[in-house]
């Protein structure tokens, strides 16, 4: 049964430790790198789709490569379920180890791959599968980490410790950007277009087996090594979440639906957004970006730290009813003026924190530790697939077909959607996790 713990012992955060405080640290800088991965690719889609794809239209070949983007989350619930019940079955340090280095592998291979001028069809098909990978590799890594950071906090921190894990994503979509805004400062854009794009599936690919050497180092959780002990492991844990979770299952879908729209509407796709709809220049994208994201990072712990306060329900209801009435006027006054677009990205990634800030936790205290890391990853993927990942594809189609103007609409319902999903589902709050 779901019992609250005294308002005293809440109030009072316990202090984390330094072996608590260490591992925080090991998976958040992990994510940082893997997130990194993963975003580069939408960061420089409009730059290396024409290698890629036989299109004398660029507008045909960025949207083919958003095409590819989308087929990446197809993998993400595979990943979801796989890797997921490996770190259920096998430890939270080897699930994390194992996403990082498909991840990084995968953006070496992008890096190093000729184009369809010189292979032809195999340029697209390699393209395609490491894609893939990096879909299955991203499928399990939210799972493993925001499990491995919520069994390594206090009972009173959990809120705090899980939202590292959006801190790190978003700290890894400003790596991304970072990187995007320093090559477009340093090399010319023909030559950008031409090979720099490769410079920054490089960087990104090395800094994965940084990250993998890191999550190698830390220590696993007790959650973990006491439900291997009790040997209660006895059956896959995806048969389980079927069988005996479906309902927190379907809720974590929910929870997560209009989070994953808002995060890569504005903390991904937004710099191709808007220089495509508004004509704004590339770099001036990406420093609004940079701007935004920062700001995010700011209020992220300080909103988990709020959610171990007032609960987690609350800062999800102000994120998906603020983020439903922003959606108009965000989208209809976005123009190519540099503070303009600052001023909206901004205000969108700090509505947009309320769920980076939560998600994690609650979506974590939703199931017991033999199949936590499965119960996240699995529908949290799906979700990310359905919501996220046919964004990028649709926006460009939508915009390609004149009708732009649109998105807000269906940006606001699915965020209305979200906010029934949070009116809706128990707290969580001083739950005792096994």
């Amino acid at each position: 049964m779901d019992t609250t713990l005294p308002n005293v012992v809440e109030a009072g955060a316990t202090p984390l430790t330094r072996t608590q405080r260490k591992a925080i640290i090991a998976a958040t800088l992990g994510t940082i790198v893997e997130f990194t991965d993963w975003i580069i690719y939408a960061t420089f889609a409009s730059l290396f789709s024409r290698h890629f794809f036989p299109a004398n239209n660029d507008r045909v070949a960025l949207l083919s490569a958003f095409a590819v983007f989308a087929v990446g989350f197809l993998m993400r619930p595979i990943g979801g379920a796989l890797l997921g019940a490996y770190a259920d079955r096998h430890g939270r340090k080897n699930g994390l180890a194992l996403s990082v280095a498909l991840m990084a592998g995968s953006s070496l291979v992008i890096a190093a791959c000729p184009g369809y001028a010189t292979i032809g069809i195999a340029a697209p098909i390699v393209l395609v599968l490491a894609r893939l990978i990096q879909g299955f590799a991203a499928g399990g890594e939210f799972g493993s980490a925001s499990t491995f950071l919520i069994e390594s906090s206090a009972p009173s921190r959990r809120g705090f410790a899980g939202s590292w894990q959006h801190f790190a994503v978003n700290a890894g979509v400003l790596v991304a950007a970072l990187i995007g805004y320093i090559l477009t400062s340093v090399i010319a854009p023909p030559d950008m277009a031409a090979w720099g794009w490769r410079i920054a599936f490089t960087i990104a690919g090395l800094m994965g087996f940084v990250a993998l050497w890191m999550r190698l180092t830390v220590a696993e959780t007790d959650a973990f090594k006491r439900t291997a002990a009790s040997h209660r492991r006895t059956q896959h844990p995806f048969l389980v979440i079927v069988r005996e979770h479906r309902r927190a299952a379907l809720r974590v879908i929910g929870i997560a639906m209009a989070g994953n729209l808002c995060i890569y509407l504005w903390l991904v796709l937004f710099p191709t957004f808007a220089h495509m709809r508004t004509g704004l220049p590339l770099r001036e994208a990406f420093s609004a970006s940079v701007i935004s994201i920062i700001a995010s990072l700011v209020a992220i712990p300080l909103i988990g730290m709020l959610s171990d306060r007032i609960g987690r329900k609350p800062v999800l209801l102000v994120f998906a009813g603020g983020s439903a009435l922003f959606a108009w006027p965000a989208l209809h006054f976005l123009t190519n003026d540099f503070w303009t677009a600052t001023t909206i990205v901004t205000i969108g990634m700090l509505l947009s924190s309320g769920f980076a800030a939560t998600c994690a936790t609650v979506m974590a205290e939703q199931f017991p530790a033999e199949v936590r890391a499965t119960g996240v990853a699995l529908p949290y993927a799906i979700s990310a697939a359905v919501f996220g990942g046919t964004l990028p594809y649709i926006m460009t189609a939508m915009n390609s077909s004149g009708l732009s103007q649109y998105v807000w609409v269906y940006v606001a319902a699915v965020c209305s959607v979200g906010f029934v999903v949070y009116a809706r589902m128990p707290e969580t709050r001083g739950k005792i996790l096994d």
